[in-house]
């Protein structure tokens, strides 16, 4: 625990020095997002009835998934670019290395501090939800930690992939095929019954599904309604997170023990 604390104090110190560079697009940008379609489509979405989705406004419907999809944008950013920062271009990570840190602390100390950065941004963006009176559910509050685990089963098996690569040509792949698709196409703007039936199964193995219809549960209050699906969705995110966390700790140790 202590060589995690030392990891942990670095990336503190390094955004204290760097935070302003990411107001707008960690807390700003999902505000304005969700102020647009929420309130500006919404108002023509909401004229045209609301029975496709279940009597709710579409910024209630849109709040709790937007929640989930901006958390997991922030993830896969936090387990690219200073992942790959550490091993290759700063080299960081080797350094620490240097001393008595472990692979392992440096690699769990990473995440830890993803899981942190993510918890900052799911609690500002659930007070706006609040402020915007989208919330119908004292649960809306245990929607932060589900943020936050959804955020956590992409960051950790994307830092995985990110340690094992030398240059960031591939992340354009993860993003473009893989993040922005998830964002489109996992329940957060309609549901996913409205998506073809030969394309529902894809958007049920997205780990953002679990983890927008987990939150919009939280935060509608209808979490009791199917209290067997809610389970469902939170063992696939742990389980994710945890083999994810484990590819970390494995890909992070073989390029520090190789250089």
């Amino acid at each position: 625990m202590a060589g995690l604390t030392y990891v942990l104090e670095h990336r503190a110190v390094q955004y204290r020095r760097t935070f302003r560079s990411s107001v707008f697009t960690s807390f700003l940008s999902p505000l304005l997002f969700l102020t647009a379609m929420g309130i500006g489509l919404g108002g023509y979405v909401d004229r045209s009835g609301g029975a496709a989705l279940g009597g709710l406004t579409y910024l209630q419907f849109l709040a709790p998934g937007l929640l989930a999809a901006t958390v997991m944008q922030s993830a896969a950013f936090e387990a690219t670019f200073p992942i790959i920062g550490g091993l290759n271009w700063q080299r960081t990570f080797h350094a620490m290395y240097a001393t008595p840190l472990s692979p392992r602390d440096i690699a769990l100390g990473n995440l830890v501090w993803t899981a942190l950065r993510l918890a900052m941004i799911s609690s500002v963006f659930t007070l706006v939800v609040i402020a915007f009176g989208a919330a119908h559910s004292p649960l809306v509050v245990v929607g932060i930690p589900i943020a936050v685990l959804t955020g956590m089963s992409f960051a950790a098996p994307i830092s995985a992939f990110s340690a094992t690569q030398r240059t960031p040509n591939r992340f354009n792949v993860i993003f473009r095929f893989g993040i922005t698709p998830l964002f489109l196409f996992s329940g957060t703007f309609f549901p996913i019954e409205s998506l073809p039936s030969f394309i529902q199964p894809i958007a049920w193995l997205s780990p953002l599904w679990h983890g927008v219809d987990l939150t919009r549960g939280l935060v509608l209050g209808t979490f009791s309604q199917n209290p067997g699906l809610m389970l469902a969705h939170i063992v696939v995110l742990i389980a994710i997170t945890i083999v994810g966390t484990w590819a970390t700790v494995v890909t992070v140790e073989r390029r520090l023990i190789r250089g």
